[in-house]
């Protein structure tokens, strides 16, 4: 079976869309933010796709499957995410991580965690294994699905829109221009990444 973003998308559309970060978010490792970035290019390029749907569908898709993994976390409780959560790539050495990024940040970790891809797929797991109050974790888990769907939604979608323009004016060098424009931005998304995951964690050495 194709589980490659662009496959998902030009298959099922806006199916992918919802799907793809619910299940990133329930703890299973699949490319949910690749695949709303993808999503929003494929917007821009065919017109098949409708960003704000994309963009809703998205945070409709992050927030549930957060719901899940907290509530999954709840039920399975610390004791068996320390013994079996290395099945899924969850070790011991993440486990503190995010222990340590709840402890650092608080309720706020709730928002920053979308923007994290290990903390993106586990931390909702974490979150209910440590007994966080569930109405503070929905308001701003609720608030970071839809700031990061948002995000990524756009981001996407003017890339996707300035590859198009420039590709049907200039030819080739367009082509060349636009992906180094999108390479650019992002490697200034991962730069930005880095800072956050710097300011959530401290340093991991």
């Amino acid at each position: 079976m194709n589980l490659s973003p662009e496959h998902l998308i030009q298959t099922y559309g806006y199916i992918a869309v919802v799907a793809a970060p619910l299940l990133e978010s329930t703890g299973v490792p699949f490319p949910g933010e690749t695949t709303l970035i993808v999503a929003a290019v494929y917007s821009a390029e065919t017109g098949r796709l409708s960003l704000p749907l994309v963009i809703g569908l998205a945070a409709v898709g992050a927030i549930m499957g957060d719901n899940f993994g907290y509530g999954l976390g709840r039920w399975l409780g610390r004791g068996i995410l320390e013994r079996w959560g290395r099945l899924v790539g969850l070790d011991h050495r993440r486990l503190l991580l995010i222990d340590r990024f709840f402890r650092r940040r608080g309720a706020l970790a709730v928002f920053v965690a979308r923007f994290l891809s290990v903390l993106r797929t586990f931390g909702a797991i974490l979150a209910g294994a440590g007994e966080m109050p569930y109405r503070t974790y929905l308001i701003f888990n609720a608030l970071g699905g839809m700031a990061w769907a948002t995000a990524y939604g756009l981001l996407g979608f003017e890339l996707g829109r300035a590859y198009r323009h420039l590709s049907g004016t200039i030819g080739l060098a367009a082509e060349v221009l636009a992906v180094v424009v999108a390479l650019g931005a992002m490697v200034a998304v991962f730069r930005f990444r880095k800072r956050i995951e710097h300011w959530a964690l401290g340093d991991l050495d």
